[in-house]
């Protein structure tokens, strides 16, 4: 049945990109290869990111706990898995040596995770921030790339949320987002080009895939249980597909350092309600898909503008999040996500409670 998948989804990567990008296709055309150090690297953006940097002819090291599992990510000549801590600065020294970029993955993600544990979260999220910093500007690293958060933001009642708005992180996790993009700040120099990405919500297949983010909790939902509830309704969600997601992080690794040093860009693409969301996966999912409405307490609504990084970069996103739920849908139907209703390891605060940690 694989056959019919995209192949991005079946090889665990993207196609080759297609010239799309006024600056972004020439950065490519011209891309050099790259020792790239990826912390989180076996994550579920990292789990799709590697094969595509690999595919470009760079050289990867990994370093990752791997919570969710070592097999994520295809043995390769110029791949190098390390399962360790980020907080680990000895092994930090060891690895990060003889690297060009580091993008900056690894985290507790999302709020409920988060908040099992505070205190490793803290330690994670935010402790081990400078030390990773300062190690890789001290190793000869020339470009740092930090995945931020858009929830940074907090709530606005502007249309669009762009990266001059002031900060109101809401949590804990967003409060140590929005602290590590100021520690990095302060590192930028003429010879450690310093970038922050703030991502809107990935959604899609991904060989460690997430069910426990909004887009792909309903697909998982609606294809098996042909039943979704929606809370609220209203509130604004702004998503990005993974592949998008990658490709983002892709550009930032040759973009001319003039056009990047000390930024931060939000990546998104649609800021869709719950509601439309529900119906979007019930379009794909099939007509016999039950909506169900549900008061909430959380009302909580998001959205960002992403013309930033489309005015200075030239990116701008080309799957909708219509295609992540088709994605989805085949990666169900071909076996790809066996007891996607059960697994822990679909689930981030599911495996962390079974780990124990």
């Amino acid at each position: 049945q694989t056959c019919a998948l995209p192949i991005w989804l079946q090889s665990g990567r993207r196609q080759p990109l297609p010239q799309r990008h006024k600056i972004g296709s020439s950065i490519l055309a011209t891309m050099a290869s790259k020792r790239i150090f990826i912390t989180g690297g076996a994550g579920y953006v990292g789990a799709m990111l590697v094969p595509r940097l690999l595919e470009l002819g760079h050289s990867v090291t990994v370093l990752d706990l791997m919570w969710y599992g070592d097999d994520v990510i295809d043995p390769h000549a110029r791949l190098k898995m390390v399962k360790g801590d980020i907080r680990n600065e000895e092994l930090l020294r060891q690895e990060i040596a003889g690297h060009d970029v580091v993008i900056h993955l690894a985290c507790i993600s999302n709020d409920p995770s988060f908040e099992m544990d505070p205190k490793l979260g803290e330690s994670i999220n935010l402790d081990a921030f400078t030390p990773l910093v300062e190690i890789s500007k001290e190793s000869g690293v020339e470009r740092f790339i930090y995945a931020s958060s858009s929830s940074v933001y907090g709530v606005k009642s502007e249309p669009n949320v762009s990266e001059e708005m002031s900060l109101e992180p809401l949590t804990d996790y967003s409060r140590f987002k929005a602290e590590c993009e100021k520690i990095l700040a302060k590192y930028q120099s003429p010879d450690f080009t310093t970038v922050t990405i703030r991502p809107a919500t990935v959604c899609g297949y991904s060989r460690r895939q997430r069910l426990d983010v909004v887009v792909n909790i309903l697909s998982n939902l609606a294809y098996h249980k042909r039943k979704i509830t929606i809370f609220g309704g209203k509130q604004l969600r702004p998503n990005i597909h993974i592949a998008d997601m990658v490709e983002a992080y892709v550009l930032l690794l040759d973009a001319p350092k003039e056009l990047i040093a000390g930024e931060i860009f939000n990546a998104g693409y649609e800021n869709q309600s719950v509601e439309e969301l529900a119906h979007s996966v019930r379009e794909v999912m099939g007509d016999d898909v039950e909506l169900i409405t549900s008061p909430t307490d959380d009302n909580r609504s998001y959205h960002i503008s992403s013309a930033k990084i489309a005015r200075v970069l030239g990116f701008v996103p080309k799957h909708t999040i219509r295609d992540a739920i088709v994605d989805m849908k085949i990666a169900l139907e071909s076996g790809l996500l066996p007891n996607s209703l059960t697994d822990d390891k679909y689930f981030n605060i599911k495996r962390m409670q079974t780990k124990g940690f």
